[in-house]
């Protein structure tokens, strides 16, 4: 029975036409989920598709999680590992903005619009349903130590940055952080504008600094570029 279950929901599964009838009504869910965020005030209509879409989301949570050995593998385990995988992250945040018991506790922090901006989160699950999401996947899975490696000189990289900068030109930048902020728009060539070296010293350690952060992030991209052509000539395989 569970294993029937498990065929039905995952998307790549052998449910046949169950399951992809399951797959077009979560999807239709999530996108009839976030409707409502395009509009900043909510009447009832609003409330109900929140109270019905959730209920599905809690629906399809439950029937992941009773069923989370069989995709794991990993026995009982499983069902202690799954709630900590990134796909039920992404489902668990976007049910509890809906929970009327946190909701009631989070305003009172006055954090409510925070919470119900976790609910775009819904979005994100339609990555459970895309094929070009598993292939991506399995390129972050294989080349975890390169991008981590490239990740790891990045961050070297901003901090390095924002010490010299903020050292230089301690007038331009109040404090260190505004100074790694800078060195992040750097890194990322972005160049917002509203925080720039004025000194000529200053302006020789930005063009380096843009020079390098040009390098720095194609190294990632070539990597996962690579990786995607890999898996799509195997699959064609």
């Amino acid at each position: 029975m569970r294993k029937k279950i498990y065929e039905i929901i995952e998307p790549s599964g052998n449910g046949g036409k169950l399951s992809s009838v399951y797959d077009f009504v979560m999807m239709t869910t999530i996108v009839v989920s976030i409707f409502p965020l395009a509009f900043k005030t909510t009447n009832s209509i609003f409330q109900w598709i929140d109270y019905i879409t959730v209920a599905i989301f809690i629906f399809d949570y439950l029937l992941r999680l009773i069923t989370a050995d069989i995709k794991l593998k990993k026995s009982v385990a499983s069902f202690f590992l799954y709630p900590i995988t990134p796909m039920a992250i992404i489902d668990l945040l976007s049910i509890l903005p809906s929970v009327s018991v946190l909701n009631s506790s989070f305003r009172l922090l006055k954090l409510f619009r925070l919470l119900r901006t976790l609910k775009v989160l819904r979005a994100f699950k339609f990555l459970r349903y895309s094929k070009s999401f598993e292939i991506i996947s399995n390129v972050f899975k294989k080349q975890k130590k390169v991008l981590a490696a490239v990740a790891t000189m990045a961050v070297a990289y901003v901090l390095v940055s924002a010490l010299v900068i903020y050292n230089v030109e301690p007038e331009s930048f109040n404090t260190f952080f505004d100074a790694v902020y800078w060195a992040t728009i750097s890194l990322t060539t972005v160049g917002y504008g509203d925080l720039y070296p004025v000194t000529t010293i200053g302006r020789i350690v930005t063009m380096i600094s843009s020079v390098f952060g040009i390098a720095i992030i194609a190294l990632p991209s070539g990597v996962i570029t690579a990786g995607y052509l890999s898996e799509i000539n195997k699959d064609d395989e």
